[in-house]
Parts: C-alpha cells; structure tokens; sequence
C-alpha cells in the first residue's frame, strides 16, 4: 500500500481527541450522561498513542486504529443517541453517522480484501475530507444551536421568574384586596350601625320639635279657646235670662205679643252666637288634635287664609303663655278668593307654626335689645300668582345674616341658644312644602331689619 492510502492514520489522533473533546463540551456529558463521560474520557490516550505511532511509522498494518477510531465513533454514535432530543446532538449525529459509515467500510476492507480499495482511493480520500470537515461543520453548528438554546433557556426562566414574581404580586395583591374588603365590610358595617343610631336620633328630634310645637300649641289654644268658650258661657246665662222674662211674660193674663217676639229674637240671635263660637272652639280643639296625630299623607282641599289666621293666633298666644310682657301687631292680608289647595292640612299647619313661631321669637328678640319706640310686628299675606298661590310670613325682627342664609333649611342648623331649638323646624318645614306638596320655600331677610319667609304652593298636587 502507498502512503496516500495511510492519510486517515494521520488525522485518526486528531479527530479522536477533537471530537471526545467537543462531545463532552457541547452536549455537557458531566450532567447529563455522567457515566458515558467517564467512557470517553478514557478514550484520549489510546487516540494520543495511534497519532503518535502513525505519525512516525507510517506502519502498513493499520487496523488496529482503524478499529479504534471505529470504537470511538460508535460510542459518540451512542452517546449522541441517547440524547437524540438534544438539537445539538441530533446536528452532530448526522455528521458523526457519515463518518462512523466511511471507517465502517475502511475497516471492512482491512478486515478483508484490501485490494478493492485503491481503484477507488481518490474518492475515497475526497469522501474522507469531506466527511471530516462535515463534521466539524456540523459541530460548530450545534455549537451555535446551543448558545441559541442557552439564551432560549434564560429567556424561559427569566419569563418563569417574572411570571413567578407576577403570581407572587397578584398573590399579594389579592391578599391586600382581601384584606381591605374586609375592613370595608367591617366599616361599612359600622356605618351602617351609625346610621341606624342616627337614624334613631333624628326621629327623636324630630318627636322632641314635633313635641315641641305641639306645646307652644297647647298653650295658644289654651288661651284661644277660652274666648269662645267665654262668649258661649256668657250667652248662655243672658239667654237663660231672656227664657225666665219670657215664661213671666206668658203667664201674666195679658202678654205682651211685641215683647214675647223681642225675646225670642234676643234668643234666637243667642244661640246663633253660641253656636258659632262653640264652632270656633271645636274648630281649635280639631286642629290640635290634627296637629298632634301623626299625618296620614292624606291630601284634601285646604283653605290657606282660615289655616294662616288660625295658626297665627295659637302661635302667638303660645308665646304669650310664656312671657306674659309680650306683645306683638298682628297683621293680616289675606287675598279675598283664594284657591283651594290639595294638601295635607296639618303639616301645612305645621309649618306655618314653626314660620309664624320664628317670627315671634325674632321679634321678640330684637325687642329687647332695640330702643324704646320699636313696635314688634308679623304679617302674614296671601296671595294668587299664577298657577300657585303664595303665602308670606314677615317679621321685623333681628333679620338673618347673608352667609346664615345659605344654611337656614339645612337639618341641625339653628341660630337659636343651646335648649331653644333643634335645627329641625325649618328643615322639616322645607321637606314637607317641597317634597310633601310640590311647592317652594325660600327665604328674604336684611340682617337687623327685617325676614320674609315666601312659600308656594299649586293649586293641585298628586293625591
């Protein structure tokens, strides 16, 4: 055989050594195939001592390494398979497979009958080349799939450790969120016991004003009632007087037919005086019982003229029951033909005592700080504007700030002393003539001059 033929013993070192090497390198064999890395790390010195022979000796007798070199291609053959899912492994496989199959007939032939070979050893030294630089191709291709596989790797877990930092932020998240619907939950039901508490507290308030007025009531109708219930005791006795002359008169032998007719029409126009103040006094006596029953919602035509006067009155006379020195003009203006209104006539009545109440208190206040001459006056008026009919309560007392203006109708509010008032009276008074009826309430006062309370209502409100 020439040396031509013998060009595969002086690259059989080199490749051996290189392909252990990039084997174990590339497809990290310590982790992943501890014991075929044991293998091959044995396989460097017979590979070390075939270079060197063949280098230097040019032998020949070459199947020995051939047959080595046989072995170590077939156990990198195995050692790729095994890690067939590896794509650098599965790159290499190809070219080692080429190769392992060109020194599979090599060593075939050395075995047998080696003359078949040199016709064919141009192709054979080409095919040899070939296969060789394949494979080194191939490895530095895997080479490249693996730092594409590594940086697909750390992408992963650097996806896996921001996803794991998203579940733990949402973890938190939901624990935070938890934890303040439950302290919602715990506040909105406190909120909700203090608005019930509050609740409470405000249907007490407003019993203590409804009671209130109905006691500055009771002592105007006390006093308003006892003028009626004077005129009917004082007609009753005349007219008891007038029917003792008249039986005298019948039983004298001649009566006197003109004076039995002036007597019985003293007594007739008696007992109509007795019936109308009798009327009067059950007309009070009907609404203070109206005003101290809890409305019923009920609407019915209502004459504001008789329920302004009437209240007027009781609301004065209930300050007077306190303060025996008051005194007040009482004005009234009331339009001649005056619709009807649809509403509900004690809590008209309600509100028009807690106006014409104010009103006395205002004037009152401002009596006793005002100079000699000052001469407390309420007028109340009625009027037809429209579509609506409207009722003024004027004062001229102390007036209201500007900037108290703004406030007036709001609950609790009050520019009366502590114990003089609640704050609920102009409030409620708002509420029953805005949303009970439909109307408005609005207020026109000159601080130390005097107030004007302007309500309107329609003619008709749903029933």
């Amino acid at each position: 055989m020439d040396f031509k033929y013998d060009t595969d013993l002086l690259i059989l070192g080199p490749v051996a050594m290189l392909l252990v090497l990039a084997l174990r390198r590339l497809l990290d064999l310590p982790e992943r195939l501890p014991r075929w890395n044991r293998w091959l790390s044995w396989l460097w010195l017979p590979a070390s001592a075939a270079f060197a022979y063949s280098a230097t000796h040019f032998r020949r007798d070459t199947a020995l390494g051939e047959a080595y070199m046989f072995l170590v291609l077939s156990v990198a053959l195995g050692t790729l398979w095994l890690l067939r899912d590896y794509r650098p492994a599965r790159t290499v496989l190809v070219g080692v497979v080429l190769l392992w199959v060109r020194w599979a007939i090599k060593l075939t032939l050395l075995l047998g009958n080696y003359s078949l070979l040199p016709p064919y050893a141009n192709y054979y030294d080409m095919a040899s080349k070939l296969t060789t630089m394949l494979l080194f191709g191939l490895l530095a291709v895997a080479g490249s799939q693996k730092k594409t596989l590594l940086k697909e790797q750390k992408q992963r877990e650097g996806e896996a450790r921001a996803r794991e930092q998203v579940a733990a932020q949402n973890a938190e998240l939901e624990r935070l969120v938890a934890a303040r619907t439950a302290a919602l939950t715990q506040q909105s039901e406190e909120l909700s016991e203090a608005l019930d508490e509050l609740q409470t507290i405000q249907n007490q308030l407003i019993q203590a004003e409804k009671m209130a007025s109905l006691g500055e009531l009771t002592a105007g109708i006390a006093h308003e009632i006892q003028n009626p219930l004077n005129f009917v005791n004082n007609f009753a006795e005349v007219s008891s007087e007038l029917l003792d002359e008249l039986a005298d008169e019948q039983t004298r032998p001649a009566p006197d037919p003109e004076l039995e007719a002036e007597l019985l029409a003293d007594l007739q126009q008696n007992l109509e005086k007795i019936t109308h103040h009798g009327k009067r006094a059950a007309s009070i006596v009907r609404g203070m019982l109206e005003h101290s029953r809890t409305s019923t919602g009920e609407r019915q035509p209502t004459d504001l003229n008789a329920l302004c006067d009437e209240y007027l009155r009781l609301a004065y006379h209930g300050l007077r029951a306190k303060d025996k020195s008051f005194n007040a003009t009482l004005q009234t203006d009331f339009a001649p033909v005056l619709p009807l209104v649809e509403a509900v006539g004690q809590d008209l009545g309600r509100v028009l005592l807690n106006l014409f109440t104010n009103a006395f208190y205002a004037v009152r206040q401002r009596q006793l700080a005002a100079a000699p001459g000052y001469a407390p006056t309420v007028r109340v008026s009625t009027a037809r504007a429209g579509d609506e009919v409207v009722v003024r309560v004027r004062d001229n007392g102390t007036g209201i700030p500007e900037e108290v203006q703004q406030k007036i109708f709001q609950p609790f509010f009050t520019t009366k002393p502590s114990g003089e008032g609640t704050g609920l009276g102009l409030s409620l008074s708002y509420d029953i003539v805005v949303q009970g009826h439909g109307g408005t309430l609005e207020v026109d006062s000159e601080e130390g001059n005097y107030t004007e309370f302007i309500m309107r209502l329609p003619f008709r409100t749903a029933g």
